[in-house]
């Protein structure tokens, strides 16, 4: 059999291209100058529109994390407000991953963005079945759904065909807890159930609601609870940032 000498492979190797990263053809960021209570995220077509978000907000939106997941940072990180109007490469609607993609070489080239992943000993919510058992009933839909709405001052979270883990998520994004909250009920299969709470600072209600807080909605509504823990917690560190010139 004949051998392929290393010199070959090794330059083979080296002449190999770099895979480019996911990017917007054209890209425009502006400061926010308008009235607040604008924040918009809109995708119509190849076109992404994002009105009145911070520095956090895009990393929120670029690496599916949590305001609790992120350290360090410049001062402005969530004050200065930003409109980012970009067209995706192609006539379709990107998906969601290739947005992502797209507004992390967008952070990297014109905010000069460097981050990194570390995990951290954090304080974290268990969410556990409740002494008295769980008050959930199996699913039997042929499709699955959530949705998010409420009143004034409420939270309504409605559960089709759902694990408890998709519980558990949901409550780390839409709870207002400032955690992580992790499945740990023990519970397999889909179910139905619906959630109301009164929509207040970490999980307690507002003095003159008549609502309960999270806490207790999640314990009489569902027979389950949030147990307060110490766990591993993917943070997302800023080691650099600057502010984009207009354009």
């Amino acid at each position: 059999m004949k051998r392929i000498p290393l010199i070959v492979v090794a330059t083979t190797m080296a002449m190999a291209p770099a895979q480019t990263p996911p990017a917007f053809e054209v890209a425009s960021i502006k400061p926010f100058r308008g009235l607040p209570m604008n924040v918009r995220f809109n995708v119509s077509g190849p076109r992404v529109t994002i009105t009145e978000y911070g520095l956090q907000g895009l990393l929120m939106a670029a690496y599916k994390v949590e305001p609790w997941q992120i350290s360090g940072g410049p001062v402005w990180l969530e004050t200065d407000r930003f409109d980012v109007s970009a067209n995706a490469p192609g006539e379709g609607t990107p998906s969601p991953d290739q947005i992502r993609q797209m507004l992390q070489t967008l952070l990297a080239d014109r905010f000069q963005l460097k981050v990194r992943f570390e995990k951290k000993e954090g304080l974290v919510y268990a969410l556990v079945v409740d002494k008295h058992g769980p008050k959930l009933k199996p699913s039997n839909s042929a499709d699955s759904s959530f949705t998010l709405g409420g009143r004034a001052r409420t939270v309504q979270l409605t559960f089709q065909k759902q694990t408890m883990e998709y519980l558990a998520l949901q409550l780390s994004n839409s709870g207002g807890l400032g955690r992580e909250v992790l499945d740990k009920t023990g519970l397999a299969g889909t179910w139905d159930f619906q959630l109301n709470w009164a929509a207040g600072n970490d999980g307690n209600p507002p003095p003159d609601s008549n609502e309960p807080g999270l806490f207790t909605a999640v314990q009489e509504q569902l027979g389950l609870k949030l147990e307060p823990r110490k766990a591993p917690v993917e943070i997302l560190v800023i080691d650099h940032a600057e502010k984009p010139s207009p354009n």
